[in-house]
């Protein structure tokens, strides 16, 4: 509902360039956004570092390795934390203030680092995890809502996707340590303890920063707030954006009254936030249903099941997806404020459903053709025969994802050793098994199984990564901190994180059991179902939100009408116009 600096089409043209002029025009703004961009960093590092301390955590705690539903629980209670965080963040940054509600996420994050890195069992690291998601969870909706109050409209988009490069970036950096403590005593501990160091230079930098401009002028402390936004705006603009802010509050104090308390069932029957909801909820829920955090929680996992057996080069070749997803956010920063929200959706969702549908198809031959059980391999390793093998009517049958299948007890693939792809060994699966099959220099199999299309999973995977990450994976954060009024952006902006994380959660606690159930190739073509939904989601319910001050985009959202055009190239409307 505030207003900003009334540009003209140039725009998306010079946004990125001034976005970045600023690091010697005005630092202040850059210093603003990257230190509330560390809590997207923490977001992305706790995004990451779980799927290769997972590898490590089996080991040590053999019921986790034993139980799938362990494992998930492990990732999820993280997100079940984060939608509780988003939640009360909320309430929160309306209540205390964006500044506030980073520094309790800070702190919250800090604790859990600390609890994860000195667990005992599996319940302690759980009680961790949740801990680090209520910190995440706040920071995931706070960040940007910070950033984009405090940054002029026409290089807004370009600063909020600061926050989504440094969520890459985390990701990325916890790849990085990931490989770094993989021979180091108490692997697993080093990768979840070092989450604690970003959170507490945040909290220190974030001591040293005022309160969003906006949110200190909602609540009637005028002067703090115009001191701050004559740091943030050229001396030329800033009149005009406190004459413009000063109109928006006003008109709601006429609309609402002083009243602090927020009536959900009125905010729901205003068409401006109605509209909102569905396009900023909808944009989150997306965001998590066609499978993003399948492959940033679980990546060297599908990177095992794809035919590669080795815990480093698992944790390798996930390094190289998350380097795609940090350079994405990049490309993100340039093409945000240049293309616009909307135009980079429906490419980034395009490429997305042709991504996944390479992966359903490569995951299909995978396991479709994988290597068979040889009686003479099985035999070379006496007493050690998978007894489900053993017993089998059709021995001859087997193949190796049959001896995966295997489960009194598990079972793992001992692949020969002139070939991988040649017959092997079906063999019990523990450490011991382990031990014997790589003396004898084979590889041991238990998550997927030896494929000469394993690379092609690797390329899906990174299709999918280039794709997601630009549109996908800045864009729904961009969006829900510019497309709500005032008074409500940070009730809405909690509902639409809390829609993120619950979404988060269904898919990071049903992705393995549904491998397991359905296997993986169908898995990713339900999400490549989804992604057709949210490509005609986009088309129809959300607006372009590109190089417009905020109250024009509430007059838009009152006035629109839903249609599928949006391509063609137009100038910033007037204040009347309706997309």
């Amino acid at each position: 509902m505030e207003g900003a600096v009334h540009g003209g089409g140039t725009t998306d043209a010079s946004a990125f360039r001034e976005c970045f002029s600023l690091s010697w025009k005005n630092p202040y703004v850059l210093r603003l956004a990257f230190s509330a961009g560390i809590g997207g960093l923490l977001f992305g590092y706790d995004t990451g570092v779980i799927s290769g301390a997972l590898l490590y955590i089996r080991d040590d705690f053999k019921s986790v390795d034993r139980k799938t539903l362990l494992q998930e629980s492990i990732v999820s209670m993280a997100v079940a934390g984060a939608i509780i965080g988003a939640a009360i963040g909320g309430w929160m940054n309306d209540r205390f203030g964006r500044r506030t509600s980073i520094l309790v996420a800070d702190f919250l994050f800090f604790v859990g680092a600390v609890i994860m890195a000195a667990a005992p069992n599996p319940g302690a690291l759980i009680t961790g995890r949740v801990f680090v998601g209520l910190g995440v969870g706040m920071a995931s909706m706070t960040s940007p809502l910070y950033i984009s109050e405090a940054s002029p409209a026409k290089i807004r988009g370009a600063l909020v996707s600061t926050n989504g490069f440094l969520i890459t970036s985390g990701q990325f950096l916890s790849y990085l340590i990931n490989l770094a403590f993989t021979r180091a005593p108490g692997t697993w501990r080093w990768m979840l303890g070092v989450a604690g160091i970003p959170a507490l230079l945040q909290f220190i930098l974030m001591l040293l920063l005022p309160e969003s401009p906006r949110w200190l002028y909602r609540k009637g402390r005028e002067e703090e707030a115009q001191a701050i936004l004559r740091k943030v705006y050229p001396a030329h603009e800033v009149e005009t954006e406190i004459r413009d802010l000063k109109e928006s509050v006003d008109k709601e104090i006429e609309e609402e009254g002083s009243s602090e308390k927020i009536n959900l069932v009125k905010l729901l029957k205003t068409r401006t936030v109605r509209r909102g909801l569905i396009a900023g909820v909808g944009l989150q829920v997306f965001q998590q249903f066609v499978g993003i955090n399948t492959v940033m929680y679980y990546s060297p996992t599908i990177v095992q099941l794809s035919g590669f057996a080795s815990n480093r080069t698992a944790l390798l070749l996930s390094l190289v997806t998350s380097g795609l997803n940090a350079a994405g956010s990049i490309v993100s920063i340039y093409f945000i404020d240049r293309t616009g929200r909307k135009k980079l959706l429906v490419i980034s969702l395009s490429g997305v459903i042709l991504s996944l549908g390479v992966l359903s198809a490569v995951f299909h031959e995978t396991t479709s053709h994988s290597p068979m059980v040889s009686a003479v391999e099985t035999s070379h390793f006496s007493n050690l025969t998978c007894p489900d093998y053993s017993s089998a009517a059709t021995a001859d049958r087997w193949d190796c994802m049959k001896c995966l299948k295997a489960s009194s007890p598990d079972c793992g693939f001992c692949a020969s050793h002139s070939n991988k792809l040649f017959p092997g060994a079906c063999l019990i699966s523990n450490s011991t098994v382990k031990d014997l099959c790589h003396d004898e220099s084979r590889e041991w199999y238990t998550r997927g199984c030896p494929s000469k299309f394993g690379w092609l999973a690797l390329v899906g995977l990174a299709l999918y990564i280039i794709f997601f990450s630009p549109g996908m994976g800045t864009a729904p954060w961009i969006v829900n901190s510019e497309i709500y009024p005032l008074r409500f952006r940070g009730v809405c902006g909690g509902i639409a994180a809390t829609a993120n994380w619950i979404s988060n959660l269904i898919v990071a606690q049903s992705f393995l059991s549904l491998t397991q159930a359905i296997g993986t190739s169908w898995t990713f073509l339900i999400f490549g179902v989804i992604s057709v939904a949210a490509l005609l989601f986009v088309l129809i319910f959300v607006p372009e939100t590109k190089g417009l001050p905020i109250e024009e985009i509430e007059k838009m959202l009152e006035l629109r009408a839903l249609h599928f055009k949006f391509w063609e190239k137009r100038s910033l409307p007037d204040k009347s116009q309706s997309v």
